[in-house]
């Protein structure tokens, strides 16, 4: 018999569980992205985000890009380091703050970002063509609505 505190197992269904849904969806549309410019260009899905954050806010602290990617110390600092070392990005001293660096395109890696970015705008229009223009509205609101209280929580 249950108690009160007690859920029995057929209350939950991860599937139909909003967090896991979104998480399962994010891991497939980045999976679906990165077959665009992975074997092309050689680099993962974490390397693409330090790229694409680079591009957003050229000569950018790897702090910045965690916050704007959404992922931890170790995935950008691994990627940061392997961008370096192939030649697409490079790390200098910040001229506003000399205890940080900026990171920044080098020409191979504008020219790889340049590249990538049509390919993304095109990914994303026959990923959403399924949709009207006013369900792509509305589904941008409510991701914004639901990033916006999940940093509330």
């Amino acid at each position: 018999m249950l108690n009160q505190n007690e859920i029995k197992n057929t209350d939950f269904k991860l599937e139909g569980f909003i967090p896991y849904q979104l998480a399962v969806v994010a891991a497939s549309v980045s999976k679906a992205f990165s077959k665009t410019y992975a074997s092309r260009f050689g680099i993962t899905i974490a390397q693409w985000r330090v790229l694409a954050a680079i591009g957003r806010e050229p000569n950018c602290t790897a702090s910045s890009i965690i916050e704007h990617t959404a992922m931890d110390k170790v995935q950008i600092s691994r990627a940061v380091s392997i961008l370096i070392d192939t030649g697409h990005i490079k790390s200098q001293i910040d001229p506003n703050d000399r205890r940080n660096s900026v990171l920044a395109f080098t020409d191979q890696g504008q020219s790889v970002y340049n590249k990538i970015i049509p390919a993304g705008m095109a990914f994303e229009r026959k990923l959403l063509e399924i949709f009207t223009q006013e369900e792509i509205e509305q589904f941008d609101y409510l991701l914004s609505k639901l990033n916006i209280q999940s940093k509330k929580l």
